[in-house]
């Protein structure tokens, strides 16, 4: 082996023996290499395939950098070497992050560029920057260029153990149900440790350290490698309605650390008592024919916490409601059952009723055996309550208490709409609710007579139906008064044609895209008004069909003279009646670019000579397009336009940007 000038192995120092080593086992490396390629040479003269290997010229010895190390500093990190110094003088280079790049300027550097001795110069947190990767380079001396390529050489900085497990927060605050199932984890905690992972200076441990209250049942414990808190045995909120739980987090490290972490445990009341009522039974007395609300009270006791499901009660009549004339509901704040009566009560069918009514909580019972949780098949208790119905003056009753009649608009006065009894034998009858004066009622038989024309668009009409009120009065002590409802059902004619919701619209003349909306209404309903159909009346080639909705879109496509214009139009109802009526445009200037001024030029008069309203010319420069009906459009059809071809776009796709061109 030849050694650069200068230099000889018995005066290498003892700290640079290993880099020579390296060296001596490169040059071995080379040798072999020399023949490897004499070989390859051979194979790409024979294959035609070009093939090349880069020698290895750079060698570093390993770097041991610790963080949080103490100094002194500037401390030797490691040395490098480059074999292109056997042939020149050179000079080593060092940067990129730790150098004169973030996260940390200056951390390293070489002090000694001619021999590659890289020192580090102060104390490294790994926790902020686990390794650096940096870049060196070897240059002439003279000339400053780079004579090799650069190595990239990652630092990975070692671990000590410097940080405890640390918990997201010191105090945990939770609730859990007096009923909690043993086999469910009540809470997870966990806490993160900073040092490297997978290594037992992050590897955490739990443990329970206290718990408060510290009874024998119930027991809270902690798995010592998920976090997990568990319970064992049952919860009973009048014993304790709190725990507190005093946790800690260690580590594997040495020296090993550790943090604590408090678990705040309120315990929700669940359902552990039975509702029973403060009396056996109940006596009560009601009219018959009365009906309403807490007519009678029932009271429970209950030991469990007051305003909880499992305190709160379902009241239920199990027997003696068939008909269905009771209620009970349960009254929030105290808690009794308030029992009403909702259909009236007959003193000849039910001189005396007798009700049994339950109660159980909103939230099923539980109870506690041997440490575990079970729901026992429990009987809800109950109570009987007596009813005594007292007699009195029955009111007369309608059957049915609402009457339909079904009728067509326009029916002439005196004709019969129907009859209308009740079942009381000795009743007068009288009208009580006639809106528009319709009808008349014979006083003895109940006969309903229309008194005038019957007509559907009446403002007294809603969706068609006209509502009327009977009394029947009898000649009871004292008189007794029934209630019955006729509700007639007017049926529609068409008898109203579609008409414009406004006959005068104004536009500004540079606003030539801008949509005009045209409105119709008709005053009959399905199917005798819209959808409608418009029409430019003048010419039956230039028309747009509107197949949902009631209005259209009116534009102009060609720059007309300020003035009023006449347009003239067909609107038809779904059945094909309509009627020609003219909207007035008035085309102005606009100052502001929006509103009009006031008229002050010549106006524009387009009449009629020959059957059509508009000349070819004007009308050739109108469009009718359908108005989808939403006010806020993500996006406007592109309408094509050409100076000198008169078209006309017709729109009849229900909401879609979609063009068909109708020539005329």
């Amino acid at each position: 082996k030849v050694f650069p000038s200068g230099t000889c192995p018995p005066c290498i120092q003892v700290s640079n023996l290993f880099l020579w080593l390296r060296l001596v086992i490169s040059h071995f490396c080379d040798l072999n290499s020399l023949l490897y390629q004499q070989g390859l040479d051979h194979y790409q003269s024979e294959n035609l395939h070009p093939l090349r290997r880069t020698k290895r010229r750079w060698v570093i010895t390993t770097f041991e950098l610790e963080e949080e190390d103490k100094g002194p500093f500037p401390k030797l990190a490691g040395e490098l070497f480059n074999k292109v110094s056997y042939n020149m003088s050179i000079k080593y280079l060092i940067s990129g992050p730790g150098v004169n790049e973030s996260p940390e300027f200056g951390l390293f550097s070489i002090e000694d560029d001619a021999n590659g001795h890289v020192y580090v110069h102060r104390t490294i947190d790994r926790e902020n920057t686990p390794f650096f990767k940096i870049r060196f380079d070897v240059a002439h001396r003279m000339t400053g260029k780079i004579v090799d390529r650069s190595l990239f050489f990652n630092v990975k900085i070692k671990d000590i153990n410097d940080n405890a497990p640390k918990f997201p927060k010191e105090e945990f605050n939770i609730t859990i149900k007096e009923n909690h199932d043993t086999d469910e984890p009540v809470f997870q905690v966990t806490a993160l440790d900073k040092d490297e992972e997978d290594t037992a200076n992050s590897r955490v441990t739990y443990s329970l350290m206290t718990q408060t209250p510290n009874l024998k049942e119930p027991r809270f414990d902690i798995d010592p490698t998920s976090g997990f808190i568990v319970i064992s045995g049952c919860l009973d909120h009048q014993t304790a309605s709190s725990f507190k739980l005093l946790i800690k987090a260690k580590d594997h490290g040495t020296p090993q650390m550790s943090s604590t972490a408090t678990v705040n445990i309120a315990v929700e009341d669940t359902n552990n008592h039975l509702p029973v009522f403060t009396k056996e039974n109940y006596q009560w007395q009601i009219e018959e024919g009365k009906v309403g609300p807490g007519v009678l009270r029932l009271q429970v006791e209950d030991q469990d916490s007051p305003n909880t499901p499992a305190w709160r009660a379902k009241y239920k009549i199990v027997k003696g409601n068939e008909k269905e004339r009771f209620i009970v509901e349960t009254d929030p704040e105290t808690n009794e059952g308030i029992l009403s009566v909702i259909k009236p009560l007959d003193h000849e069918g039910d001189l005396e009723k007798r009700l049994v009514i339950s109660v159980e909580n909103e939230e099923p019972l539980f109870s506690c055996h041997k440490g575990k949780l079970r729901s026992p098949p429990v009987a809800p208790i109950s109570v009987s309550v007596a009813v005594k119905v007292l007699d009195r003056n029955d009111a007369p009753e309608f059957h049915p208490p609402t009457l339909v009649f079904q009728k067509e608009e326009g029916v002439k006065p005196g004709t019969r709409l129907g009859k209308y009894s009740a079942v009381d034998p000795d009743v007068v009858y009288k009208v009580v609710h006639d809106p528009a004066g319709w009808v008349a009622v014979d006083e003895n038989s109940g006969v309903i007579t229309a008194m005038k024309e019957l007509d559907r668009e009446s403002p007294c009409v809603n969706d068609g139906v006209y509502p009327i009120i009977i009394h029947a009065i009898d000649d009871g002590v004292p008189p007794q008064t029934g209630t019955g409802t006729i509700l007639l059902y007017l049926s529609d004619i068409n008898d109203h044609m579609p008409t414009l919701v406004t006959r005068f619209l104004e536009v500004c003349d540079k606003a030539r895209l801008t949509p005009l909306i045209i409105k119709a209404e008709d005053e009959d309903s399905n199917p005798y008004a819209s959808p409608f159909t418009f029409k430019l009346a003048d010419d039956s080639k230039i028309l747009a069909f509107l197949l949902l909705g009631d209005s259209v879109e009116l534009l102009r496509l060609r720059n007309l003279p300020r003035g009023k214009y006449l347009v003239p139009l067909l609107i038809l109802d779904r059945q094909g009646f309509s009627v020609k009526q003219n909207l007035s445009v008035r085309l102005c200037h606009c100052p502001d670019g929006r509103v009009c001024e006031d008229p002050n030029s010549v106006q524009l008069s387009v009449s009629s000579s020959s059957g059509n309203s508009f000349p070819v010319s004007v009308a050739g420069c109108l469009l009718l397009r359908c108005s989808c009906g939403s006010e806020n459009r993500k996006s406007q059809a592109h309408l094509p336009f050409e100076e000198d071809n008169q078209t006309l776009i017709k729109y009849n796709v229900e909401c879609e940007n979609v063009l068909f061109q109708v020539g005329n």
